[in-house]
């Protein structure tokens, strides 16, 4: 019997303790498991990590989008393939690759589940606070995108109870405070384009759905992922159409002061100023040079 370790995040927002006994017995019924709940971020990559050394031939997370970026960064490049049990607030991987959105219909999907590869992007950066190596599964951003979820990290408990709504709200604070009118402070390099901006946003994949049910494609049906979209401004008229184009998946590159790439290997980001950054709606700090650069098939999923 294939050995299963069950990463879970008990403070996800669908998380119980009812339902981890049931997943528990449900992937039991094909698979060796052993649960744990790691301490912390840290913890729970390294467990990941460590998985294939100790036997185990399958990784599990359970709970929402963070306990699953942080099992993928430890998987990333690894024999073992990585499975989800969606019991978060908004769910976008499990979405994004057509999961079972209910944690007990996922659990049973796992037991006949095939791996497949797919791809991520690698965020490398060398900021005051040192090197950072990092793989975002569905997105990342640079200036306003990884402002915003700065701003959201401040307030967990609104995260965790209005999820997408609690983005929203912050994403418009920023719209009508610090970045009105502001200046473009990042640069933006993507082969022989640069572009001064004041945010960078990268789909991994061509959709995803960020925003609960409603999909979001920065590119157009037929672009090649990755897609890049960079910002020249952000005032509060041009941001209300930038998302009424995104949200009625309209080419959004039609806006005046966006520029938008697709299909290729790396971007290249400055800024005279550290500007923050972040990788599947999570904040990882500032830097004055970040890079960003596709991986394909680097991780294997159930």
């Amino acid at each position: 019997m294939l050995r299963l370790l069950l990463i879970a995040n008990p403070s996800s927002s669908g998380f119980t303790g009812a339902l981890h006994r049931d997943v528990v017995a449900t992937l039991g019924a094909g698979f060796d498991v052993t649960p744990i709940w790691p301490i912390n971020a840290a913890a729970t990559r390294q467990r990941a990590a460590d998985a294939p050394d100790h036997g185990f031939d399958v990784v599990v997370a359970m709970g929402g989008d963070g306990v699953v970026h942080h099992v993928a960064n430890g998987l990333v490049h690894r024999p073992a393939p990585m499975g989800v049990i969606p019991a978060g607030t908004t769910n976008v991987f499990s979405r994004l690759h057509g999961m079972p959105r209910n944690p007990r219909s996922a659990a049973k999907a796992l037991l006949s589940a095939a791996p497949q590869p797919t791809s991520v992007a690698h965020i490398s950066t060398n900021s005051e606070s040192g090197a950072r190596s990092e793989y975002a599964l569905f997105s990342a951003g640079v200036g306003f995108d990884a402002d915003v979820v700065e701003v959201a990290e401040r307030s967990p408990h609104s995260k965790l109870w209005f999820g997408s709504i609690h983005y929203a709200r912050a994403a418009a604070g920023r719209v009508l405070g610090p970045y009105r009118g502001r200046t473009p402070s990042i640069n933006v390099s993507i082969g022989a384009d640069d572009v001064q901006a004041v945010a960078l946003f990268i789909q991994v994949h061509n959709l995803y759905t960020y925003f609960g049910r409603i999909p979001i494609r920065l590119g157009r049906s037929e672009d090649t992922p990755p897609i890049a979209l960079a910002a020249e401004d952000l005032a509060p008229v041009l941001a209300s159409k930038i998302v009424g184009r995104l949200v009625a998946q309209r080419d959004v590159a039609r806006v005046r002061g966006i520029h938008r790439w697709n299909d290729f290997d790396e971007v290249k980001v400055t800024s005279d100023r550290a500007a923050p950054f972040q990788a599947d709606g999570e904040h990882l700090g500032h830097a004055r040079s970040v890079e960003i650069s596709r991986l394909d098939d680097a991780l294997l999923v159930l």
